[in-house]
């Protein structure tokens, strides 16, 4: 089976609504591949700066929420960090 021109594309997998937050696309329901596929969209670097963006907007309560925030954003920087690199 072949993909289909959106997968692992962000903005067409889960775009942005009209009160600004992402959507699931109606199509996407159907879609034999839609869980590698969003996979795959959150994998990209839109989909990491969206993760890192909700991450910073999470309260942090405590001292361990506020490790598992500081490894997550260690995690996410990391990954970033390597998707630039495959990008150059």
């Amino acid at each position: 089976m072949s993909r289909q021109d959106c997968f692992g594309v962000l903005d067409k997998v889960f775009p942005l609504g009209d009160k600004g937050l992402r959507e699931i696309t109606p199509g996407c329901f159907q879609c034999p591949q839609r869980t590698p596929c969003l996979k795959a969209a959150l994998r990209t670097r839109e989909g990491l700066e969206m993760k890192a963006e909700i991450l910073e907007r999470a309260a942090a309560k405590g001292m361990v929420s506020r490790l598992q925030r500081w490894s997550q954003k260690k995690q996410l920087h990391r990954l970033m960090k390597e998707q630039r690199k495959k990008e150059k």
